[in-house]
């Protein structure tokens, strides 16, 4: 490994593309901190950190760093609610009302938990502005939901719910079980998993959080519509699911303490990986069956116009697909390509998580410089084809890679 990017860690032989791909990151990609982890049939062959956690102190990203993992929390929210299917305590197909008797007005009464899941609900942004501080209090946020007119009429389309999906799906769980989001993930989930992931951050672990450092475009570069429309729209979708959000800093000690289900997720890419452990026929445990996870990453919605990010967009039951988006100008930046069948999720800036059951592979990245464009850069999917590469995949020409 070069030195020259305190790059540290282990990798399997076979994955040295991968740890070559990483170190690349750091020398021509403009990268900062960050961590990589890979899982093949249950057994971790890279486990990789390295570079800086604060530019303004100077301190190294170490194997302990965590930072905010934007909206591959969504995934975590996701397992949550697929675990009270599982034990069938929740109907992924019954209504909401069924669960959340307050949420059935304005146009939502007919919507299932399911189109909670694939983001076809309509509620993926406030109308009204939201009060400072308000999204921070759950039962606030959640009442707000509840009283909300859908964008569209539920189920009918799909449009990303960029914020609200950790608020719909997370209040289900709560309702299900008794018990918080982040509680409810912490004692079902991430202990038993053993994973270094949180939904609501104590306070103890704030010393080991790298701050995010916000993506900054060049001077006239181009736009992407949905960047156009969400700078000059303030009455658009795109604006209000951004902007419209009772100034929420996630980035900050009180938006990391919330259990903010859609984005607010806490981790680093081993913590993330060591989750998707639970979902590896190779990692024996009774968390999900096969036709559960079988469930997840069946493509539920797919679109070629979200009606939020205004891109084509494919999406299982809580999880991203595979997305192919290159054809598009400004798809490189708009594309997570990965396997077939595999299924996960991106974070605003360029972290991601997935599962690809078809050849057992767990992968993770997450980072604390943020990329533009709205689902991977370059610096992530470059890790993704190096890990596909090394397992002797060809191409992801077909839009997933394939042998």
């Amino acid at each position: 490994m070069s030195a020259d990017f305190a790059v540290d860690g282990t990798f399997d032989p076979e994955f040295g593309g991968v740890a070559d791909a990483f170190s690349q990151n750091f020398e021509s990609r403009g990268e900062v901190g960050a961590s990589l982890c890979v899982y093949k049939d249950g057994e971790c062959l890279a486990d990789l950190w390295g570079g800086t956690a604060d530019p303004n102190t100077g301190t190294p990203w170490t194997k302990d760093t965590v930072s905010i993992v934007f909206s591959c929390t969504k995934a975590a929210t996701a397992l949550c609610a697929h675990l009270l299917a599982q034990r069938g305590q929740l109907n992924l197909n019954a209504p909401v009302a069924d669960y959340w008797p307050e949420y059935a007005c304005n146009g939502k009464e007919d919507t299932t938990v399911l189109m909670m899941l694939n983001h076809s609900a309509g509620v993926a942004s406030f109308h009204d502005a939201a009060e400072p501080g308000a999204l921070l209090d759950w039962d606030k946020a959640v009442s707000l939901l509840a009283a909300e007119t859908p964008w569209w009429e539920p189920g009918t389309r799909n449009g990303y719910h960029a914020l609200t999906f950790g608020w719909t799906v997370g209040e289900l769980v709560r309702r299900v079980s008794g018990k918080s989001l982040g509680d409810f993930f912490r004692e079902e989930l991430a202990e038993p998993m053993g994973t270094d992931f949180w939904i609501g951050l104590p306070e103890e672990h704030e010393s080991r959080v790298a701050p995010m450092i916000p993506f900054k475009p060049e001077p006239g570069a181009p736009l992407s519509p949905f960047t156009q429309k969400m700078l000059t729209d303030p009455e658009s979708l795109q604006h209000k699911s951004f902007f419209n959000n009772g100034a929420l800093q996630i980035d900050s000690r009180d938006g990391r303490a919330a259990h903010l289900g859609g984005a607010g997720g806490v981790s680093n890419a081993r913590g993330m990986a060591q989750l998707f452990l639970a979902l590896s026929p190779s990692h024996p445990s009774d968390f999900y069956s096969n036709a559960r996870i079988g469930a997840m990453g069946y493509v539920s919605t797919a679109t070629r116009d979200d009606a939020t990010l205004m891109i084509p967009t494919r999406f299982g039951q809580g999880f991203m697909c595979s997305m192919d988006n290159r054809h598009l100008r400004h798809g490189h930046d708009s594309s997570f390509i990965i396997g077939r069948n595999a299924f996960g999720h991106v974070g605003m800036g360029g972290s991601c998580v997935f599962f690809d059951p078809d050849a057992d592979l767990i992968f993770a990245y997450s980072m604390n410089k943020m990329g533009g464009g709205i689902l991977l850069n370059s610096r992530g999917q470059s890790l993704i084809d190096a890990t596909y590469e090394a397992l002797g995949y060809s191409s992801n020409a077909a839009g997933y890679w394939m042998y």
